[in-house]
Parts: C-alpha cells; structure tokens; sequence
C-alpha cells in the first residue's frame, strides 16, 4: 500500500462527524483534519474548558471550520445518553462516530456507574454511545473504534470478574482488557450490521506508539514524578507524532477500500509507527463466542440494545 497521508483525505463538506475526547491528542489531531477537509466536526468532551480553548486555537488557525463541542463524559451513562437525546432531538445525521476516546493504565478506580474505570470508558461507554446513536448515521456511516497495541497485553478476559473486584489489580492488565474489547465489540458489530443489512460500516484503528498526553494521565493522578520521567524519555526514543498516529483513524473513517472488519494501524516495525494499512490482531480477538459474550454482557451492564 501506497504511502496514505492526510492529503489523500477527501473532501468532506456537507458530512458531520463525531469524535470522543475531540480536545487532546490523537482526537485532537483527527478532528482538525476531518475540518480542514470540509467535515462539521462534533467535538465530544469532558472537559469543556479544554475543548473551548482547542476549538478556539483550530478556528483561529483555519477560521472557515465547522466545530461544535457535545459534553460527554464515557464515564456516565446518563452523561451518554444525555448526548445520544440532544443529538436526535437536532435531528443530526452522522458519516461516521470515531470511539477515540480513552484513559490508559491509571490506578484502580470506578466510573459513576460501578464500572472499573478502563474497561468503563474505554470499552463501556462507548459501546452505549453506539448502540444509542444507531438510528443517527447515515447510510455508508463509519464506526471507527481505537484500540491498540496493548489488546495483546492481556492473558484473556475475565468476565467472571470484569471489574477487578476479586483480584489485585493490575492497571496495565486492565488497559489490555479493555483494548481487546475494543476489538471484540468492533468485529462483532460488523457481523451484526451484516445481519441485519444495515448500511454501515464498523471499523477498528491503532495509533502505534503515538506521542500523546495519554501516557502521562496515570503518572498524574499517582502524582509520579518518576513514572512521568519514564513516559518522557519513552516518548522521546519510540514514539511518533501525533499527527502520525491519528492517521490509522482518519484512513478507516474516510479512505477508500476500507471494508466492515477492517482493522487499521502504523505499517513500520512491529505496527508501534509508520503510514496507516491493514494490519493483523491476536487470534481471540476475532472469536465469535468471546465478542458474544462480551457483547450480552455489556447490554447488561448499560442498559443498552441495538435495534435492528
């Protein structure tokens, strides 16, 4: 495959697309350049003072784009439903939703809901964002959900115990896990959209070894000085720009000859950088018992159920 950079992106006017956690990093990266080729861009976020002060600094440096900030917060239902109702009653229609989103490795803790909070936002929330959001894409929409490198972390799993309540906890464990639900829920939605012949697309992406504040989320709330100097030097030696690591995303949500059950990452070396293509996964990731499963599971966990 072709070198495939933004430039080969295009023209999107007249398409609104959603990204989560729109304000940082990769999200940050991917929602200017959806803008600069012509998408009205819904900046989903936590943090609206952050994501008003990125809107500001990407309208002053291209003042034509479209950017409308959403609340979300992945770690509330209400928060996600709250969005998935405002977004239908403006009667918006999405050309893709891009679950970008995502907390890395931080200590032990639980979202509003109860949920372990790596599997909660990363996994959780939004597959409930999906599932409520169903009836707003269009026909030929992409579902681009971002996974990672880190799926293949993890021995498996435990959905006796999804959220680390009868275990020591292990938050790198627990990243992997959710990654590879990431990876679970995005081939199963695509063999359920076949199913039930529905016009639309559901895609995975990884950034690689992206340099992104992502990686300094855990140190911060530890208060590390030592595990932020590690993630620095880490970064400095391994890690490619941001700009490069958003383009897996933005190759699955607009490229052509991306096909339902693709999964996107960097083409270098052990897929850590380098330009997006097609790339492999572990084995179980693709299983249908184990995304089935997962899939029951999180219907019961958030209430959530996608309509045929």
């Amino acid at each position: 495959m072709a070198r495939w950079t933004e430039a080969q992106m295009p023209d999107l006017g007249g398409h609104t697309l959603l990204v989560t956690g729109a304000n940082s990093g990769l999200g940050l990266n991917t929602t200017r350049a959806l803008a600069a080729h012509g998408a009205h861009v819904l900046m989903a976020c936590r943090n609206a003072e952050k994501a008003e002060a990125v809107r500001a600094a990407l309208l002053q440096a291209q003042p034509d784009a479209r950017l409308t900030i959403k609340p979300l917060d992945l770690g509330s239902l209400a928060s996600v439903r709250a969005l998935a109702a405002n977004l239908k009653a403006e009667g918006v229609k999405l050309s893709g939703l891009i679950n970008n989103a995502g907390v890395m490795a931080v200590p032990h803790g639980l979202t509003q809901d109860g949920f372990e909070t790596q599997m909660g936002t990363n996994h959780l929330g939004h597959f409930a964002l999906t599932g409520l959001l169903l009836e707003c894409l269009l026909p030929g929409a992409r579902i681009v959900n971002v996974a990672s490198m880190a799926h293949r972390w993890t021995p498996g799993i435990n959905f006796d115990d999804l959220h680390w309540k009868r275990r020591r906890y292990r938050r790198w464990q627990a990243y992997g896990d959710s990654k590879l639900a990431n990876l679970l829920f995005t081939f199963e939605l695509h063999r359920w959209l076949v199913r039930n012949r529905r016009d639309a697309l559901a895609v995975a992406a990884h950034p690689g070894y992206a340099d992104t504040h992502l990686q300094f989320v855990a140190a911060e709330v530890k208060q590390s000085r030592l595990e932020r100097w590690g993630m620095t030097v880490a970064n400095a030696l391994l890690a490619q720009p941001a700009e490069m690591g958003a383009l897996p995303s933005l190759y699955a949500a607009t490229a052509a000859g991306v096909v339902g059950g693709d999964y996107i990452g960097p083409g270098g070396f052990q897929q850590m950088r380098g330009y997006p293509t097609k790339v492999g996964c572990r084995k179980d990731a693709k299983s249908e018992p184990l995304a089935q499963r997962l899939w029951a599971i999180s219907e019961a966990e958030t209430g959530v159920r996608f309509d045929a």
